[in-house]
């Protein structure tokens, strides 16, 4: 990367790559982020603001003042703004006030919640903020969002899936997480909401221990819980992968058991502040969030303070920003990685633009295979399939963590031996053998979103014997060939970011089934199958167009049933069934034409379905 100028010294011309890359790699230069709390309890009620750098050990300083001395409040920030909402002053309030975070000063008023209460969580991206449970002097299960940068009162978001007050709240830039509370007993629940949608939230998984008045720091992949009470005061750190569901890890420890402290955090560290241990303290702890262990010390608040809120310019939320750190590089031409299934449960990977044996990546939550694939830049999804029976389930994995898959939810129908296309936000299945009989349904899912399928259309030909895969750019995605018994050329293309029946593209070269399919931003690669004997042939298209295929060259093996996947620049197909299984992976460069060459092999061989990628055609855009 090329040297640039700091953030402290304007100097220099910047390179809008090297920009990027320091962006979402997590190394862009971070010296003045701000970690501030304010109200609170001392033990009278304080309209102090403190603040902290969080990248420099050190005491805390003086911001400014809120309007109203409280304690039990929530806070959230954007980049430029801090907000405080709710709290008890000895009343319950439903007040607003804002900071600017790079200008110290008193605090101003930007409206009101829908409902007035105390112990109440915000969380935010750099667009929204929410305010989550509370009391009133009933815990509530309300949801409330601002959009920062605008001041005015909250509106209605939904409902958490239980009333709970004195809960923690934390963010990446696209999902909330709620942490334990009191319901008004202790709790170890976690519930998460996508922030750019409005609805209810979703139960994630639980804490390691149920309690109330914790702390909450994030990454933009990590969700920690610091301390808490349940019923003794702890000292237990957790995190949880916030874009995944599941129960949370205990992967540390605070000096010293704390409770209703503050909590802060820039792309890397984590802060807890005063609170009380069981005394109220003016300590500040340290934490990487990346590794946990035993906290350290940072510094001293101006004085000691419990029942603070907090809040960053550096968070987790805000990684869409300057702060984040990204869970896998970010190459121009998307990731690099291909997932395919080749045996009942076991998943299996190989690096795209490399040659070498398949490697094992984890297992379905499920026995389940002759299901249909597709990917986000992210997460990697699997719709329906048998075992024996046809079913609906749709099972996801993370590409950056190598594991066991976890349920999303299920299709409108059980279904196999599916089609699939999909950009970086939606994924779509199309046709199928839905039991006994085919079917011509096209149905899709939100892939950043967890939940059912909803109905999207119908494909002109009720067909199914087709290996899923993606065949698409970020706008249009491609269904071609497949059936039993008469096989068809038909190709035919959905608008993806729209609902709707198939759209007559064009033909194969003959007809096809069991072929597989790939591609970039503008070709769409048809390779093998059925037709009615096994196949060699590579055919391509002009997925902006439409038109017939065009002959691109041959597999190294004629074969049905095999996998394909991409990068954008590579396509590479494995396995499949020549009469028995094979093991075989071969490739061919998109942009030119020509015949396969040999890539490895599979870790056994298989008729290989559920295939996706992080950098196919789709992602360009998304």
């Amino acid at each position: 990367m090329a040297n640039y100028p700091q953030l402290d010294n304007s100097s220099g011309v910047w390179n809008l790559r090297d920009v990027y890359d320091a962006v979402m790699g997590g190394y862009w230069p971070n010296f003045s982020s701000k970690g501030i709390a304010g109200g609170g309890n001392t033990p009278s009620a304080t309209s102090v603001i403190q603040s902290v750098t969080i990248a420099s050990d050190g005491n805390a300083s003086v911001f400014g003042d809120l309007i109203i001395s409280s304690a039990f409040r929530g806070s959230c920030a954007s980049f430029v703004r801090g907000l405080w909402c709710g709290g008890y002053t000895p009343s319950i309030v439903n007040n607003i006030d804002y900071i600017t975070i790079k200008t110290e000063g008193n605090a101003a008023d930007f409206g009101n919640l829908t409902a007035s209460r105390e112990g109440v969580s915000m969380t935010s991206n750099s667009i929204r903020g929410l305010a989550m449970g509370g009391s009133t002097p009933s815990v509530s299960n309300i949801i409330d969002y601002v959009t920062i940068a605008s001041i005015g009162d909250a509106t209605d978001f939904g409902d958490l899936t239980t009333a709970t007050g004195y809960t923690q709240a934390q963010a990446s830039p696209t999902r909330a997480v709620r942490l334990g509370g009191y319901t008004p007993t202790k709790i170890d629940t976690i519930d998460f909401v996508e922030i750019g949608t409005t609805g209810n939230a979703v139960d994630f998984g639980n804490l390691s221990q149920a309690r109330a008045a914790i702390a909450g720091a994030s990454s933009s992949t990590r969700a920690v819980a610091m301390g808490g009470y349940s019923p003794t005061v702890r000292n237990t750190i957790d995190f949880i992968t916030t874009a995944s569901q599941g129960n949370a890890t205990d992967y540390g420890d605070l000096t010293s058991a704390t409770y209703t402290q503050g909590g802060v955090s820039n792309s890397t560290r984590a802060l807890s502040m005063g609170g009380l241990a069981p005394g109220i303290t003016n300590t500040i702890e340290k934490l990487t969030i990346s590794t946990g262990g035993t906290a350290t010390d940072f510094g001293d608040l101006v004085f000691s303070t419990s029942q603070l809120a907090s809040c960053s310019d550096s968070h987790g939320g805000l990684n869409d920003g300057y702060q984040g750190t990204r869970p896998i590089p970010f190459q121009e031409n998307g990731g690099d990685l291909g997932l395919m299934q080749g045996n009942a449960q076991g998943i299996g990977f190989v690096n795209i633009s490399s040659t070498g044996n398949q490697q094992f990546f984890g297992n379905w939550e499920v026995t389940a295979h002759q299901g249909a694939g597709v990917a986000s830049k992210t997460r990697g999804i699997r719709l329906g399939g048998r075992s024996p029976s046809y079913f609906n389930n749709i099972g996801y994995v993370e590409f950056a963590t190598k594991g066991n898959g976890a349920d999303f939810g299920d299709l409108t129908q059980d279904v196999a031996y599916a089609n699939s296309v999909g950009n970086n936000t939606r994924g779509i299945r199309g046709g199928g053998q839905a039991g006994p009989s085919v079917t011509n349904v096209i149905d899709y899912i939100t892939m950043a979103s967890f939940g059912n399928a909803a109905d999207f259309g119908d494909t002109t030909v009720t067909k199914a014997e087709r290996i899923g895969g993606q065949c698409n750019n970020n706008s249009r995605g491609i269904f071609a060939g497949g059936g039993g018994a008469p096989y068809t050329d038909v190709i035919e293309y959905v608008t993806i970011a729209t609902v709707g029946n198939g759209t007559d593209f064009g033909n194969l070269l003959s007809a096809t089934s069991y072929n597989s399919m790939s591609g970039s931003d503008t070709r769409g690669i048809m390779a093998g199958g059925l037709n009615p004997s096994f196949t060699n042939v590579i055919q391509y298209i002009t997925i902006a167009t439409t038109g017939n295929a065009t002959d691109f060259g041959d597999l190294t093996v004629a074969r049905s049933a095999c996998a394909a996947n991409t990068n954008r620049v590579r396509s590479i197909n494995s396995g499949g069934y020549t009469g028995s299984n094979s093991d075989v992976i071969d490739y061919i460069t998109i942009a030119s034409t020509g015949n396969a060459q040999d890539f490895g092999d599979l870790i056994a061989a298989a008729e290989v379905y559920n295939t996706m990628s992080n950098g196919h055609g789709g992602l360009v855009g998304g």
